[in-house]
């Protein structure tokens, strides 16, 4: 390393490596070559998603994220069936689980759905003009949960008092479901197999909506009277009223499980309180989910420039967290701040599965209950302050969306780049060729990977790998514009 290089601050080489889109974050790897005996550091992307970790791989992941998009959005044939559409079969096929079924009767306060056979088909129809003209548009939706109480222009309730925090955290968690009810009913009411690009975002008031690019138009109607019919119920043990709160908690007991802190008698166990549930004729779920009353349809054709536009303006909070709607604390207001620390708590103590600790609160044992659960600190996502209930994926796609699998279309950005360079004439020198299956003479690795151990060095190697790495880019930069230049001047 350089004197000069030394002289620089570690935040201002930072700075210049998120400029030139180096990761700030590299897992770095000492590659051995086995049969030199040369020993290199290696860094290797974090592949974060979220802008407050690394914006560089933040952006990179959301640029991805929209090439995806924009490929399946608008196709007029087939897409081939991708690795995950052709799915895998195990070696030993596991046991088979004992389901419990619920009456498939439709609720009496939801209309009914329009019904049709499902064609082995994906693509939307074409559609001539009277000039001749033929095009194929799709749409652009979004899709939101109701209301809890009014809200000021600022996301704030008007009463927080009266504001439905709980059903709010409920739907929060359980919204997943309920979009996965959304397409099985989409698809039965059409009559084919639509497909959709979603992502999920906060909206001003902290509750999930849905924007969703459709492949193919569907009369807005239809998904109108798609979206008030569809909900989900909740069949879980009733949750409403905790029994044990503060210090008061359930005990561990290695021969009972959780125990009454008072009496020793064991709590339901996860299996006996849904038994309980079935025997009841009575019972009802412990919640229902349905969308909201507000619904955006927008019809899309791919030759026009509001087709980008939605493409990006689909994935522009990708990289960032649901807890970040108000941005820090320095910018968002003390009603926004309580609003958000008010739906953390209620999001904090609701059980997110059958295996949260916060059953506890309820007098159940979770499933796979265990020794050292608290309610409270259950480690799912859905309960930090960051996620607010979403704990999930926040990009939900379709299976024949494009035909391919993400690390697919990964490749396809590579390959693009390199294709420039090769028809310049360019060579690009990478560490993609250490990670290559190459093998020596007795048919083992010839190169050895492991995760670099900083305890057995004394070197800056935090400054030291960042530096070569903003160099390399320039250099790769440098020479991809060079590339680019050289083949516009050559003739068509």
């Amino acid at each position: 390393m350089s004197a000069a290089t030394l002289q620089v601050p570690t935040e201002a080489i930072r700075e210049l490596a998120e400029v030139n889109g180096v990761c700030i974050r590299p897992v770095v790897h000492q590659v051995t070559d086995t049969e030199t005996g040369k020993v290199r550091l290696v860094p290797t992307p974090c592949g974060a998603t979220l802008a407050s970790k690394c914006p560089p791989c933040a952006r990179r992941n959301r640029a991805l994220r929209m090439q995806q998009c924009r490929e399946g959005w608008h196709l007029d044939q087939e897409p081939e069936d991708s690795p995950i559409d052709a799915g895998h079969v195990d070696e030993e096929p596991p046991p088979p689980v004992e389901r419990r079924v619920r009456s498939t009767r439709r609720r009496q306060d939801a209309p009914d759905l329009p019904s049709l056979p499902v064609e082995n088909r994906t693509v939307g129809r074409a559609f001539t003009s009277a000039s001749g003209r033929t095009y194929r548009p799709s749409m652009f939706a979004t899709f939101t949960l109701p209301s809890y109480g009014p809200v000021l222009g600022d996301g704030t309730p008007v009463a927080p008092a009266t504001y439905n925090y709980r059903r709010a955290a409920l739907d929060a968690l359980h919204f997943p479901k309920l979009i996965d009810r959304l397409w099985q009913n989409l698809r039965r009411a059409v009559g084919w197999k639509v497909q959709y690009f979603s992502a999920l975002e906060p909206q001003r008031r902290l509750a999930p909506h849905l924007h969703a690019a459709i492949r193919g138009a569907i009369p807005r109607e239809t998904v109108r009277q798609v979206v008030t019919a569809t909900y989900h119920q909740l069949w879980w043990p009733p949750h409403r009223e905790p029994k044990y709160v503060g210090d008061r908690l359930p005990i561990w007991q290695d021969a009972k499980g959780y125990v009454d802190p008072s009496t020793g008698i064991p709590l339901r166990t996860w299996d006996q309180a849904l038994d309980e549930l079935d025997a009841d004729p009575a019972a009802r779920p412990a919640h229902v989910l349905r969308f909201g009353k507000q619904l955006d349809l927008q019809g899309i054709i791919a030759e026009q420039d509001d087709a980008d536009h939605r493409v990006a303006y689909l994935t522009k909070y990708l990289a960032k967290t649901f807890g970040d709607a108000y941005g820090d604390d320095s910018t968002a207001t003390p009603r926004q701040r309580r609003h958000l620390d008010r739906l953390h708590h209620e999001l904090r103590y609701l059980p997110c599965s059958p295996r949260c600790a916060n059953w506890l609160r309820f007098g159940i044992q979770p499933a796979g209950a265990h020794d050292g659960m608290s309610p409270g600190q259950c480690p799912a996502k859905a309960h930090d302050r960051q996620h607010l209930g979403c704990g999930g994926r926040r990009v939900l796609v379709s299976r024949r969306w494009s035909g391919k699998t993400l690390a697919a279309h990964r490749a396809d950005r590579v390959d693009v780049v390199r294709q420039v360079l090769a028809t310049a004439g360019i060579e690009v020198a990478d560490a993609e060729r250490l990670a290559a299956d190459v093998r020596r003479a007795d048919g083992q690795p010839r190169y050895e990977w492991k995760v670099w151990n900083p305890l057995e060095s004394s070197l800056p190697v935090y400054r030291r790998i960042l530096t070569r790495t903003i160099a390399e880019r320039l250099r790769w930069k440098a020479e991809y514009q060079a590339a680019k230049e050289i083949l516009a001047a050559q003739p068509p």
